[in-house]
């Protein structure tokens, strides 16, 4: 494909599109064609230039993605034209202490492409190919872009330790609650959502899942009485919002872990005397190692993980300005997928 197009951020607020970023494979890396790539809450800070400190302009967002190889680089094995991928957009450089302790994933030097390096909203992507993962054949790409995602919650479900027959409380119910919500499902926890939104709470009763809405609901009244007064063993606060860590801290019970998930781009008041008196743990959940982006695959790919369902809309590459401002609005929306095959109109890959 000549004139590759890519949708770049260029100051808040403002998206252009512009030739393609991506360059012929060179040793140890591979070309891309982006299928599908879907827009996350950090997409939208940056959009409102938030990140601006950050992120350099112009700067090709997007990491949520599924795609085709169309070029290996030079001594790449075992990938070939054609194969199916999704990206786990991360590279670290090996040597800080984080990656010698054996945590990569969050090198104190992190390249988070798609952020601090060019991002998959472009029809021509060339990337390490250490960053791939392979997809199995069948698996629609619209539902693989939300692998990325769905790693997120795994890597969260497992650093809140959620064990078979534990009460779950997850605050805030758009796409990664969700998908939190469903990975702590499939562990064996018996699961709430806590969620403002009429539409957002509307799919989760239709997922399975028993919702409270926040503002009708006396939420830890609420749990009081599904635990028979013991409070919930495990909350995942996914909100962003300070009212949603005043909950997370009141509905767990003694020894209850917090997992924190959502970026606060604010100090939070936080209520460490519960701390004290309940023994709680609060835990952070940043990002995903290979093995949560391996498991996240298979449960998008068996159905574990309805992906379809929580994808609200799917726009063409030239219109992805308009998905960053539908998102920005709220409303009945859950996860906007851009198609990068297509300039003009919507479609299937």
């Amino acid at each position: 494909m000549t004139d590759a197009l890519a949708v770049r951020y260029a100051g808040a607020r403002t998206l252009d599109t512009g030739p393609a970023i991506g360059a012929p494979p060179g040793p140890g890396e591979v070309e891309l064609t982006p299928a599908y790539v879907g827009i996350c809450g950090t997409d939208l800070h940056i959009f409102h230039g938030d990140m601006d400190a950050r992120v350099t302009t112009p700067a090709v967002l997007g990491h949520e993605m599924s795609g085709r190889i169309v070029r290996v680089g030079p001594g790449v094995e075992g990938w070939r034209p054609g194969d199916a991928v999704t990206v786990m957009p991360l590279r670290w450089d090996g040597t800080c202490p984080a990656c010698v302790a054996g945590h990569r994933h969050i090198c104190q030097h992190l390249d988070f492409i798609g952020i601090d390096s060019p991002g998959a909203l472009q029809q021509r992507w060339t990337v390490p190919v250490s960053t791939l993962v392979r997809l199995p054949e069948g698996i629609p790409l619209d539902r693989a872009a939300l692998v990325e995602p769905t790693a997120v919650a795994v890597h969260d479900v497992g650093r809140a330790g959620v064990r078979g027959g534990e009460k779950a409380v997850v605050v805030g119910g758009g796409p990664v609650g969700i998908l939190i919500a469903l990975v702590a499902r499939n562990a064996g926890a018996d699961v709430r959502v806590v969620e403002p939104s009429t539409h957002r709470r509307l799919l989760a009763q239709e997922l399975g899942l028993g919702v409270w809405d926040p503002a009708g609901d006396d939420v830890p009244e609420r749990v009081r009485e599904w635990t028979a007064e013991a409070g919930a063993d495990v909350a995942f606060e996914v909100s962003g919002a300070a009212a949603g860590v005043e909950t997370a801290v009141e509905v767990l019970g003694v020894r209850g872990r917090l997992c924190l998930v959502a970026i606060h781009p604010r100090p939070r008041e936080v209520n460490l005397h519960r701390f004290f008196w309940r023994e709680l743990t609060l835990v952070g959940a940043r990002l995903y190692d290979r093995s949560d982006f391996e498991q996240a695959v298979s449960l998008v790919a068996d159905g574990t993980i309805p992906a379809e369902r929580l994808i609200s809309k799917v726009v063409p590459l030239v219109e992805a300005p308009s998905a960053f401002e539908a998102l920005e609005a709220g409303g009945d929306v859950m996860k906007i997928l851009v198609d990068c095959t297509t300039e003009t109109q919507g479609g299937a890959a």
